[in-house]
């Protein structure tokens, strides 16, 4: 168990002693964008922080500061987002990637908290990082490693600061939620636009959708879809635990494979 998880908290000799017995370092990403009026803006990379502080103490090892910025152009339509241009953020994670790789890190788990939007540049990242660096990379999403526990308990499909979200949140970050302005609003959506990992029907692949598009969640609920007054801190732990527990044993076997 390392004492100090986060790779900034820790001086470069301490990194230096880290690597003598583990390679692995988990990046994970988020985003700055509207959460809806009930949680912040900063929701996806407290998310992503808040896993990657549990695993990184239960799996005994690093987390490198969390990539804050994501992809939001849909979520441009409302106050406060930041979106940065995925050609942008690929440059920007294999870099760190690259700078950990020269000091001898040769595992690394990108974890992402802003679901499926995030997806497609980061595994651009890694893959280019495999292939130039000789190193191995990991993406992990919470949607996809929590299919099973959300089925189990009756969660709605994926939305934005839905009832998953927002139950999360009350577990990691309560603070800043609020509860009290949470509204739910379904869009209305034929079979093949569901973005949800469990839906088993034959769908689309996801695209953004334009500011224009966005104009009905933000008129109905505020920019929120799915049904978070559904939430709770309960469910957020254990949707939390949940999600780290299957990442440590990810980790565990990988840290034994060459």
């Amino acid at each position: 168990m390392v004492n100090k998880v986060w790779l900034h908290h820790n001086s470069w000799d301490e990194v230096a002693e880290y690597l003598k017995r583990s390679q692995v370092i988990i990046i994970p990403v988020g985003s700055i964008e509207q959460h809806g009026e009930h949680l912040p803006l900063g929701t996806d990379t407290m998310v992503a922080e808040a896993i990657a502080q549990s695993v990184a103490e239960q799996a005994g090892v690093l987390t490198a500061p969390a990539v804050s910025y994501g992809w939001s152009p849909h979520h441009m339509v409302l106050p406060g987002t930041v979106t940065i241009r995925p050609e942008v953020l690929i440059e920007y994670l294999y870099d760190v990637i690259e700078s950990l790789a020269q000091h001898g890190f040769k595992k690394f788990l990108l974890l992402n908290g802003h679901r499926i939007v995030n997806i497609s540049w980061m595994q651009i990242a890694g893959e280019r990082a495999k292939r130039k660096l000789a190193v191995d990379v990991l993406v992990a999403d919470p949607a996809y490693l929590s299919k099973e526990l959300a089925k189990q308990e009756g969660m709605g499909l994926i939305g934005h600061a839905d009832e998953l979200e927002t139950s999360h949140m009350l577990y990691v970050r309560g603070e800043f939620v609020q509860m009290e302005k949470a509204r739910d609003f379904s869009h209305q959506r034929p079979d093949y636009k569901q973005v949800d990992p469990r839906v088993e029907k034959d769908t689309l692949c996801y695209v953004p959708s334009t500011k224009e598009e966005m104009g009905e969640s933000v008129r109905a609920a505020g920019g929120t879809s799915g049904q978070p007054t559904r939430s709770s801190v309960e469910f957020g732990a254990k949707y939390h635990d949940w999600v780290v527990a299957k990442l440590v044993t990810i980790i565990k076997e990988w840290q034994i494979s060459n």
